[in-house]
């Protein structure tokens, strides 16, 4: 199956250059001239990398990255940033921001294409690497298996608990407020509220034993997990 490339640009003519050398490539395309139409669009269906120019009329692209990189479920989507902007600082703070590459105009389009293939074998490389999640020796997770070891021995969640664990998990530390990891597990479901996420937490925190305390709330935000 063909990956999708989102790619972010009020230019028109750099937008044709750039989908129609990734089509050729066999990448399926989407193209955007506003950061508010992407940002909707990325709720509907992520793509699989995001090309995304820093100077557009609505919303500022370093702000769009922001807001990807702080969201529970899209802050490890691919992003290479395709700009005018040429300064080191605008380079460096792009980076900063989580961009994982920072192209600059006039640019090569079969060196976009090179650069978006590479990005996306080190995002796979990456999420090969993160099929088990260690907290030291005392919790060990096997993503592909939906599996939970404390101590070397299985414990058995329900599929939302793992969810839950894994969005923790996965950023030591990070904290998660209510409505992050209602949007990350529940997605839009109007239904479900953020006191059923501390229902989850408490019942998470029994089953995991010894490694319950690693589940840490933080009062007035929400919930982190201790390395």
């Amino acid at each position: 199956m063909a990956e999708w490339v989102y790619i972010v640009d009020d230019e028109p003519d750099i937008l044709e250059l750039v989908q129609l050398h990734l089509e050729r490539a066999g990448f399926q395309t989407r193209t955007f001239t506003e950061g508010y139409s992407f940002l909707h669009a990325l709720e509907a269906h992520p793509p699989s990398i995001v090309i995304l120019d820093l100077m557009l009329p609505d919303l500022d692209g370093l702000e769009i990255c922001k807001r990807i990189r702080t969201h529970p479920r899209y802050h490890d989507l691919p992003i290479i940033m395709l700009t005018a902007r040429s300064d080191e600082t605008d380079r460096v703070v792009g980076l900063e921001l989580g961009a994982d590459d920072y192209v600059v105009k006039p640019f090569s389009p079969k060196e976009l294409v090179a650069r978006v293939k590479a990005v996306l074998r080190r995002h796979q490389r990456t999420r090969d690497e993160t099929r088990r999640i260690r907290l030291g020796d005392l919790l060990e997770m096997d993503v592909q298996r939906y599996e939970v070891y404390v101590r070397g021995q299985k414990v058995h969640l329900t599929s939302t608990e793992f969810r839950i664990l894994r969005l923790l998990a996965e950023r030591p530390g990070w904290v998660y407020s209510r409505s992050q990891i209602l949007d990350a597990v529940w997605g839009h479901d109007k239904e479900v509220t953020e006191r059923t996420v501390d229902v989850h937490i408490r019942h998470l925190r029994e089953k995991l034993g010894e490694a319950g305390k690693l589940i840490r709330n933080i009062r007035g935000v929400g919930y982190k997990i201790e390395a």
